[in-house]
């Protein structure tokens, strides 16, 4: 364990297991010396999410140490999940010895390799045949504890999960050594002498030569120039960053950004890009498209990128796939994919008519909105007209909350202290298509897009942010599901009394079922009842009992006045429930 922090681990997290009970108790010895925080949690897959959480936040990989058999399983998801999204983390997993495997002993199955391709390294680990530990030994396993760390952070191609198998035999621990305290500035110095940014090419050491990390593919560096003719438009995925935003204003295009690319926000945002896509006054005058991350929330974004082919351009991040769609139908008419892009050349007065004009045609698609009463009736010398305004402003706040006004709160709640964490469900596709520009932290799981962990991740985002020590100052970290993604993680809530109980609110926005679904093209055919049952999933179960059984404080918003209030709630560990009222009314007839 001392390795890995002198390697430049700082968070450890542990579920427990009687095989790991060694690197347990040593985790647990190591953080009273002062060289590393340990977190308990009870499952393994709450456990590698909420070490997912900590990257991200953080951008170190956090150690996940199990026992064997299934608990090394149930990390699966969350590896998957840091594979695509290029997330950095460190899974040591204890295991039986060689002898012992393919005999049918207990809680023995094969673990190397049972993640796949989805790890930058594997190293299978024998267990020791003599009592002690020499130098030499201690010699390998500082080595081995550098590759991983090396192998995840992303030394020698896109950062992501790196996997040590450590074997044991009985008896499984012995009399602990004492530890003495890792300093803090040589924790730094290990972890910055081999962090580099996600993706990029480094310089290998003797290390991490023989790591299975992921090549980089594409060319280095690709100038792209400023067109005679607008026609250009930046596309900003998931965790795109803020330089899709920089490009787009120096380009002079139209930048369509996701909500959690990192770039949602400028002067050339179009938050209603969906329809301008789909119509051939916008979209089919696009010519070129810039890509950054990873586009996951629409169908119109692959479509265009579909037709036009070569005319794209993709700058790969930290995942190991670069976003190329048009490779599935022509392979060898597919982006050009390139590491990093340089802009050559000025915008002139037809590239600004060019933004405007998406720009301005989105904001008439959103339209003013009607969440906020006439300010200037509120304002004015006749009482009538002020009368008018109280009218509106209290049916306002008794209007019941459908998503919209959920994401809109949510969203104008948040602020760049803060942290909001967006589940895979209908809400974060609303939030892209109305909330408007804001620079803020918001993530969420779209490596692979799926429900599991949020809860967790959202949790060790939280914890990450604690790291900075001025809880005021870290803000509120924000989880905002679907009712489903909520009860798929609700093991989320439960933590030991031993362990910190970090600052998070869970906002879910209760439609008692999957309410994506309803949009897929099956829906208009099969049966309802069918529909119903096989995808809609509907619950009706107690989210009250549920929050509070585990210790964690209940609110129930049923209105929009509701909703504002409880959102400033300085409880630190809640879950707003939120009945949405466009789902049972209009969806569900129910």
């Amino acid at each position: 364990m001392k390795a890995f922090a002198r390697a430049g681990v700082t968070e450890i997290v542990v579920s427990p297991g009687s095989r790991s009970q060694a690197l347990a108790l040593a985790a647990a010895a190591l953080e009273r010396a002062g060289g590393v925080r340990v977190h308990v949690r009870l499952d393994e897959r709450t456990a590698a999410f909420f070490a997912l959480g900590l990257a991200v936040e953080s951008g170190r990989p956090a150690l996940v140490v199990t026992t064997s058999g299934t608990a090394v399983a149930n990390l699966h998801p969350a590896v998957l999940e840091a594979h695509h999204s290029g997330v950095p983390m460190i899974l040591l997993t204890a295991d039986r010895p060689a002898e012992l495997r393919g005999i049918g002993s207990n809680q023995t199955t094969v673990q190397p390799g049972i993640f796949g391709s989805a790890v930058r390294m594997l190293r299978d680990v024998e267990a020791p045949r003599a009592s002690g530990v020499d130098e030499s030994v201690h010699d390998t396993l500082g080595g081995l504890a550098r590759q991983a760390v090396a192998a995840a952070a992303g030394h020698a191609g896109p950062p992501g999960p790196a996997h040590v198998n450590v074997a044991f035999r009985e008896p499984l621990s012995a009399a602990l050594p004492s530890v003495a305290a890792v300093p803090d500035h040589e924790i730094d110095r290990a972890f910055a002498a081999r962090q580099v940014s996600p993706g990029a090419a480094g310089v290998v050491d003797d290390d991490i030569a023989d790591t299975s990390a992921v090549p980089l593919r594409g060319q280095a560096t690709a100038t792209i120039a400023v067109d005679d003719e607008p026609g250009t438009v930046v596309i900003a995925g998931h965790d795109a960053s803020a330089l899709a935003e920089d490009v787009a204003w120096r380009l002079g295009a139209p930048l369509i950004a996701e909500v959690t690319s990192g770039a949602h926000f400028g002067r050339h945002l179009v938050t209603a890009y969906r329809p301008l896509l789909r119509d051939a006054a916008y979209g089919g005058t696009i010519r070129r498209a810039i890509v950054f991350g990873h586009p996951t929330l629409s169908r119109e974004v692959p479509a265009l990128l579909q037709r036009l082919g070569a005319s794209v351009v993709v700058v790969r991040g930290g995942a190991p796939e670069a976003y190329d769609p048009a490779r599935s139908r022509t392979p060898d008419v597919g982006a050009t994919v390139v590491d990093a892009i340089a802009i050559e050349g000025t915008t002139t007065a037809a590239h600004r008519q060019w933004v405007g004009r998406w720009v301005l045609a989105s904001r008439a698609l959103l339209g003013d909105g009607d969440a906020a009463p006439d300010l200037d009736a509120k304002r004015s010398p006749e009482a009538a007209e002020r009368n008018r305004f109280l009218r509106d402003e209290l049916s306002l706040r008794r209007r019941p909350v459908t998503r919209e006004l959920l994401m809109e709160a949510v969203w104008g709640a948040t602020w760049p202290h803060d942290r909001l964490v967006l589940g895979a469900s209908q809400l974060i596709r609303v939030a892209d298509a109305i909330v408007p520009g804001k620079k803020i932290r918001v993530h969420a799981n779209r490596g692979l897009a799926g429900i599991d962990g949020t809860i967790s991740t959202a949790l060790g985002i939280s914890a990450a942010t604690e790291l900075r020590g001025d809880a005021a100052a870290a803000g509120i970290t924000r989880v905002l599901v679907g009712d489903l993604t909520f009860l798929h993680d609700v093991g989320a809530l439960a933590t030991g009394e031993h362990e910190v109980p970090h600052r998070l609110h869970v906002i879910v926005g209760n439609d008692h079922g999957g309410a994506i679904f309803r949009g897929l093209e099956v829906a208009a055919t099969a049966p309802a009842a069918d529909m119903d049952r096989m995808m809609l999933t509907p619950q009706r179960l107690d989210i009250a009992a549920i929050a509070t059984g585990f210790g964690w404080e209940h609110r129930r918003v049923a209105t929009w006045g509701d909703l504002l209030r409880v959102l400033t709630d300085p409880a630190p560990r809640l879950v707003i429930e939120v009945p949405l009222a466009d789902a049972d009314a209009s969806e569900r007839d129910s």
